[in-house]
């Protein structure tokens, strides 16, 4: 070692030098390398991993938004194992079931969406199925060597096939029928049923009533009701109605056979507690598709809101108008009526939540 030789002061002095004059083991990079490269020679560079970034993310993974399809029981599933890994903060996960129409930004529908994952990089590009899984994939360190293997060219079409297949097989038990997001085409499926029932109801007061005042609210409530269902079918395809319509058809008719047979105070009791009940479940479907689309800038689901608010207003007059005959009565509804009405009130919610399924 030189003789007035100092450690400390090498070292400082080599740290204040020019970047080209500083110590080093390796080779520095050339000028024109790119960022995750490193030259080991003037004349090749050689790929290694990109390291660095924020909470484990590689450093040369761009940011990223993921939508998913949050009403697939399989896809969240692997969503929420993902957003329990390291590096998943870094990526905005969008549940394309339930966001607001301007979360899926420009190009991207709500129903390409809910049919492919999709993935959206910071400069506002789209990928989708494989390569999405794949972007995913390099944001988070347990599965970042996943990710570099999916964007080999050889293996690109072979997730891709493989992705393709599990599609056929989610569509048996999920793609929605409708086109609708899942918890709007249930809405849907319960009230066809609902109205299914309610045209019932007054088919079976008209069974039975002998009463003509009764007889005449009957049939001009029939006739709502029947329009009501005709405009909820054209919406809501075969296969996506309830598979029970047959027991709704006799459960609706006994509604209103049943109490038909007691008198007039009956009916309007009856038909008053199934309105209010409906009239509430109008009500939650048209706050739902506010939150969809708060803006109000997706026609077609303004188009339903319509519809569905029209056919509330009809049941709410319905509802008054019973009401008002039962109040004009000699006498209030007694035990038994009250424990009758009280029955159809949760009979209906109970059915509600049954036609979700089925």
């Amino acid at each position: 070692m030189p003789r007035n030789f100092h450690p400390v002061r090498a070292s400082m002095t080599a740290m204040n030098a020019p970047i080209e004059q500083r110590p080093t083991g390796r080779p520095l990079p050339s000028a024109s390398a790119t960022p995750g490269r490193f030259a080991t020679d003037a004349t090749d560079a050689t790929d290694v991993p990109a390291c660095g970034g924020s909470a484990g993310v590689p450093a040369d993974a761009p940011a990223l938004t993921v939508y998913y399809d949050g009403a697939c029981p399989v896809c969240s599933r692997e969503i929420a194992a993902y957003q329990r890994l390291r590096g998943a903060g870094s990526i905005d996960w969008v549940d394309a079931s339930r966001c607001a129409p301007e979360a899926l930004g420009p190009g991207l529908a709500r129903d390409a969406a809910l049919a492919r994952l999709h993935a959206r990089r910071d400069d506002g590009t789209l990928v989708d199925g494989a390569a999405a899984f794949a972007a995913v994939w390099r944001r988070l360190p347990a599965f970042e060597w996943l990710g570099r293997v999916a964007g080999w060219a050889p293996v690109r079409p072979v997730l891709e096939l493989g992705y393709t297949g599990f599609l056929r097989v989610r569509r048996a038990w999920r793609a929605p029928a409708s086109g609708w997001t899942p918890e709007l085409e249930g809405d849907l499926r319960t009230d066809h049923a609902g109205e299914t029932g309610a045209v019932s109801i007054y088919r079976g007061i008209l069974a039975v009533s002998r009463d003509g005042a009764i007889r005449a609210f009957a049939a001009r409530h029939l006739e709502t009701e029947s329009a009501h269902l005709a405009r909820i079918e054209a919406v809501l395809p075969a296969g996506a109605r309830s598979r029970l319509l047959p027991a709704w058809r006799l459960a609706g008719w006994l509604t209103g056979a049943l109490p038909a047979l007691a008198g007039p105070r009956a009916v309007h009791a009856t038909i008053r507690a199934v309105e209010t009940f409906v009239d509430l479940h109008y009500r939650e479907q048209l706050d739902r598709i506010d939150t969809l689309d708060p803006h109000r800038t997706d026609a077609r689901l303004q188009a339903l809101r319509t519809m569905l608010d029209d056919c509330r207003e009809d049941e709410v007059a319905h509802r008054d108008e019973a009401a008002a005959a039962l109040a004009a009565g000699s006498r209030p509804p007694g035990p038994l009526l009250r424990a009758w009405t009280a029955l159809v009130g949760s009979g209906s919610a109970a059915a509600v939540t049954v036609c979700r399924r089925i």
